[in-house]
């Protein structure tokens, strides 16, 4: 199968967490690394996102010229089993193009026309198929695709060995929660063989904090 190249990108607390027990995002990386996130965002050609990031985060998912000159926006993709974006969601604006992937059964929101609506098949867990959904992507002249969240996005393509490269900064704060949102969900493996493996490729100081570049290693090899 054709498909972009995947990076997750994300930010996490000293213990793991990636928001507050409420799931509410707060502030984790440095100025540094947030300027390093949208020069991020500028290489690549889509953002991804699942449809609990905008109900709880609210996210535009475009680059600020404050940190890129002549910014070149990516498409916005959000994964919507539901089509529950709402039409005054900042991913739906009119800065850029957005790409919603749903698979409701019911009649799809009308929404501007910046914005596409996609039915695509649901895996055997019941999550959007996501092998479908890159298939589409790459068909769209996507070739370098950046994924943002949340946790239970980030472990579907994990888990379907998906992901080719992560970047994970570690602010120097505490969250704490047994509750809280860490940077892989869902149900986790279920024995030893299925752990996904990476190779650490560098790690840097951003302000107070540490960014993580990772590989993926192909265990077929």
């Amino acid at each position: 199968m054709n498909r972009p190249h995947v990076i997750v990108n994300c930010a996490m607390s000293a213990d793991g967490k990636i928001a507050l027990p409420n799931r509410k995002q707060i502030r984790i990386s440095s100025d540094e690394d947030i300027k390093r996130m949208y020069q991020l965002r500028n290489d690549v050609d889509a953002v991804l996102v699942g449809i609990g990031t905008v109900l709880t985060d609210d996210p535009k998912l475009t680059v600020k010229e404050k940190y890129v000159k002549n910014p070149k926006q990516p498409l916005r993709v959000v994964l919507d089993k539901e089509c529950r974006t709402p039409h005054n969601a900042f991913v739906v604006n009119n800065k850029a193009q957005t790409l919603i992937f749903t698979s409701t059964k019911k009649n799809v929101k009308k929404y501007k026309e910046n914005v596409e609506v996609v039915k695509v098949l649901l895996d055997d867990e019941g999550f959007l198929d996501l092998n479908q959904v890159l298939s589409i992507l790459y068909d769209k002249g996507v070739r370098k695709l950046l994924i943002e969240g949340g946790g239970t996005v980030i472990w579907n393509f994990l888990k379907n060995r998906l992901v080719d490269e992560l970047y994970i900064y570690i602010g120097s704060i505490i969250i704490g929660g047994a509750k809280s949102p860490t940077v892989a969900e869902g149900f986790g493996i279920k024995n030893e063989n299925e752990v996904i493996y990476l190779k650490l490729i560098s790690l840097i100081q951003l302000g107070e904090g540490v960014l993580l570049h990772y590989k993926t290693i192909d265990e077929s090899l």
